[in-house]
């Protein structure tokens, strides 16, 4: 069917004649045209109000209390009902129909929701999970009732505006007034007609503490914070707003060498979900594990169980860029202002409720101020009437009239101190007062309680004339009272952005037949290259001197006679080539070196000078920029009487894959030999340690770590007494409790001071790596050792400071490491520190250490070699005259 076909109206009558208003179309009677035409009148109406309707009245909460019409409903309903026991959540939903006009379905979903944020409604029963995604269990089953804080900051009928309900038998509110920020506690979200909106929670005791700063005229920044906790990256949340993003991850540690644990998800997510897309990534080969666990109770606790072989640090990197265990959120804040929708941050939802909870505040004490005047009138009046006998006075009288008459002309010469005029409403309560009462009248009581009001109304207006400091003071009593046990759940952390093809497990493999110029994962017969995935890109170079990079396929033609193919690293700069080439059939030939980066896929590079029959006549892969030697054996010519010679790569500069090169010889090449391999021309690799984000970088951010050549290793040292050396890949990930990550000296020891639990005592020890490949646990296996303090300095010093003994201080004690105890095993247990009771041990300033001479000669060989420097025959350093300038 056309797409216009599908446009035709499904009902083809006529209007009714009193429907004449509503035509279907600008053109009735051209029924069978294709032709779009406009919807008029009474559907265009009714479509407005259809989408106005669900705008203010179902998806979109109300930026003065923060709740759409059936949570304001559900929460006006439970407070009809409250009598301090628990309801029946039907008894709830059945009540509150009388107020929303849908389904029981809907109420009861959106008060589950409301119970599940833990605030406003004490739930009894089985109300879900937000962990797992298990479903609450029916409405018959389940309980609730207000909790305090709602009790304390959600109702005052006296300053609540009213409204008819729907069908006009009851009056419900327009908003509650909530003295809080609760839209930004609790979070929002909803579909509309045109529009949607998606307000992310925030930290109960974070917004109280921004209220407070706004009252104060101070600035303030609020960021989300999520019940399922997480780890979040809130660099880009742009306040809430249209545009702006939020990444949240699992919070995923290494339980051991093949085992990972799940403690917290994503926001959004539940274990149920984040399991499912981690066994499809793993079923469509992008990470391998081999059993997973859902141990979730109280607590996250999913098991990842990896095969023997697999990474770790690398899976930990794949789950987050292949699974649900990374979130990005969109936030998008629009709320109902003055029945328009309002798209705006949290900054100003925030600073609005605080204005709002200002004047509500302000609102309950004029209120109160007018209650406690209008008591204080009243006990006045009372006063009077009974301690000057004016009741006496009415004794006579035989009218109503005139008892009213009598009592007013009576209470005038006592009256003049009173804050209004007396009214007959006021003469009425007179006479209604018992003579019981008249009789036990206790003048000095009702003078006491007078003043006490006097003390209440003085405080009032104090409190209306501080109106801010007064709202401050509430709102630190709502955090001293409810603040406890909700602090900050997510963790705010900047992330690195992880490269799939970095980490992506490579489950296929890639093949080449490089005569008729084939490449991929499909050619099982031909030439096996290397293992790869569906996302990676493979660098091809041919005979004829044409580069290409293309996307992993089936079967692939490149072109014939390919000369090497790899799986491509568009940020590999550390990779370098050389090449020789013939300039065109029978022209000179060219070396040069260079790197591959910033390609177009699936672009055609010519590395040689596009000459017809251009030729490369000899090609190396170097993945640490090696430079080798090789032997060029010329064609014998009369006139040429060298026909053999070397060639250095290393006396060559590393140039652009589009520079000409230098000259080989302008004479025809025979042969070219590998005569020597090469060492790497390249500096050793400089790595900084973000401590932001707790990954390594060769960016230059963070702490700079050191010049790393292939052999150089990390030494970590973790509070949990852990040590162990590690290759330094930019993929890896580091415990929380990390305390040392320098680069490893083989030859520099250890000192720590250590608490044994089994023997009570303190003892030091120092020690070397024995063993580069192996995790060592470097005190004792007792539940309370503990490591006190760690230091990798060659001598190191620390001061003990002990504790009072029956009122007595010790003269601290300085401890010299290397005087202490000399260099042992790294299983040793160390000497005792001391018999005594310590209080603390604090690391003092090293002292000063002379590095042999076998090692200052070592080091600076290195400088040497990692800055292109060279000695003269006096032993100083020299510039070399032909330096590679070489790239990292």
């Amino acid at each position: 069917m056309d797409e216009e076909e599908n446009l035709e109206p499904i009902y083809n009558e006529q209007p009714d004649s009193n429907e004449t208003s509503a035509q279907f179309y600008d053109n009735q009677e051209d029924t069978s045209s294709e032709t779009i035409k406009k919807v008029t009148g009474m559907y265009k109406d009714w479509f407005l109000e259809y989408a106005s309707y669900v705008i203010l009245e179902r998806a979109v909460p109300a930026i003065e209390d923060g709740f759409k019409p059936v949570q304001r409903r559900i929460m006006h309903s439970i407070k009809e009902l409250d009598d301090g026991r628990y309801n029946k959540v039907a008894n709830i939903v059945g009540h509150t129909m009388q107020y929303h006009p849908h389904g029981d379905q809907s109420i009861g979903d959106a008060m589950v929701q409301l119970g599940q944020k833990d605030l406003l409604i004490d739930t009894q029963g089985n109300w879900g999970n937000i962990l797992t995604g298990d479903e609450a269990a029916a409405s018959r089953y389940i309980e609730a009732r207000l909790s305090k804080f709602a009790l304390d900051v959600l109702y005052s009928p006296k300053i609540t505006t009213w409204q008819s309900s729907y069908d006009g038998r009851r009056n419900e509110p327009v908003n509650l007034p909530v003295k809080f920020p609760l839209l930004l506690a609790q979070g929002g979200e909803g579909i509309a007609v045109g529009l949607s909106t998606k307000i992310l929670p925030h930290n109960f005791n974070e917004l109280i503490d921004a209220s407070i700063k706004h009252l104060k005229g101070k600035p303030f920044t609020i960021y989300p914070d999520f019940p399922t906790q997480g780890i979040a990256d809130v660099s880009n949340y742009n306040d809430g707003m249209r545009g702006g993003r939020v990444r949240v991850r699992a919070k995923i540690t290494q339980l051991d060498k093949n085992s990972l644990v799940i403690t917290q998800i994503p926001f959004s997510t539940t274990t149920t979900s984040l399991i499912d897309s981690i066994l499809k990534a793993n079923e469509k080969g992008k990470i391998k594990i081999k059993k997973i666990e859902d141990n979730t109770a109280a607590e996250v606790e999913i098991l990842i169980h990896l095969p023997a072989g697999v990474s770790p640090d690398k899976t930990i990197d794949a789950l987050y860029a292949f699974t649900g265990c990374e979130t990005s959120l969109a936030p998008l804040g629009c709320v109902i202002e003055n029945n328009l929708p309002l798209f705006t941050g949290v900054s100003n939802m925030l600073r609005v409720s605080t204005e709002r909870t200002v004047q509500l505040l302000k609102r309950e004490l004029e209120i109160e101020l007018g209650e406690l005047e209008e008591q204080w009138h009243y006990l006045s009046l009372e006063r009077i009437f009974i301690e000057e006998r004016i009741y006496r006075r009415i004794e006579e009288e035989e009218t109503w009239d005139g008892v009213i008459s009598t009592i007013d002309e009576g209470l005038k010469p006592f009256i003049k101190h009173l804050k209004r005029d007396v009214t007959v409403d006021d003469i009425t309560r007179l006479t209604e007062i018992k003579i019981k009462r008249i009789s036990k009248f206790d003048i000095d009581k009702a003078q006491e309680k007078i003043e006490s009001l006097e003390g209440d109304i003085e405080q009032v207006k104090y409190n209306l004339e501080h109106i801010i400091d007064f709202t401050i003071d509430f709102f630190t009593r709502l955090k001293e009272k409810y603040g406890k046990g909700r602090e900050r759940k997510t963790e705010l952390r900047s992330f690195d952005t992880i490269e799939a093809t970095k980490v992506v497990l490579r489950n296929t493999k890639l093949y080449v037949n490089r005569e008729e110029g084939f490449i991929g994962t499909g050619l099982k017969r031909d030439e096996y290259v290397a293992d790869c995935s569906d996302i990676d890109d493979v660098i091809v170079f041919l005979r004829s001197g044409v580069m290409m990079v293309t996307k992993v396929d089936d079967k692939k033609f490149i072109g014939k006679d390919i000369i090497h193919i790899a799986v491509f690293d568009k940020n590999d700069k550390r990779t370098i080539y050389n090449m020789i080439y013939r300039d065109g059939k029978s022209g000179p030939s060219y070396v040069k070196r260079f790197n591959v980066s910033g390609v177009t896929r699936d672009k055609e590079y010519h590395l040689t000078q596009e000459k017809p029959g251009s030729q490369v006549l000899y090609f190396s892969w170097n993945p640490n920029g090696e430079a080798e030697v090789v032997t060029i054996l010329l064609r014998q010519l009369s006139n040429v009487k060298k026909l053999k010679f070397d060639l250095d790569f290393a006396e060559l500069l590393i140039k652009g894959r589009s520079s000409k090169g230098n000259l080989v010889t302008k004479y025809s090449i025979k042969k070219i030999d590998l005569k020597e391999k090469g060492i790497s021309t390249l500096r050793p690799r400089k790595i900084w340690f973000d401590d932001t984000v707790s990954r390594l970088n060769v960016d230059g951010r963070g702490e700079l770590l050191g010049e790393f050549k292939p052999e150089d290793r990390l030494l970590v040292i973790t509070q949990s007494a852990k040590v162990k050396t590690i290759v330094p890949e930019l993929t890896t990930h580091f415990d929380e409790d990390m305390i040392v990550l320098e680069k490893w000296i083989p030859n520099k020891p250890i000192s720590i001071v250590y608490y044994d639990g089994e023997k009570s005592k303190y003892f030091v020890k120092r020690f070397l790596i024995e063993n580069e490949n192996k995790e060592e646990n470097v005190i004792t296996e007792h539940p309370y050792s503990k490591l006190e303090i760690v230091s990798t300095d060659y001598r190191p010093m620390a001061e003990v400071i002990f504790a009072k003994n029956k009122g007595i201080q010790k003269e601290n004690l300085e401890l010299n490491f290397e005087e202490f105890i000399s260099v042992k095993g790294i299983k040793a247990i160390g000497n005792q520190l001391t018999a005594e009771k310590i209080k603390i041990i604090n690391l003092l300033e090293s002292l000063p250490y002379e590095l042999p001479e076998e090692e200052v000669k070592e080091i600076v060989l290195d400088e040497i070699d990692a800055n292109n420097l060279g000695l003269d025959d006096d032993g100083q350093i020299i510039l070399f005259p032909e330096a590679d300038n070489p790239t990292e």
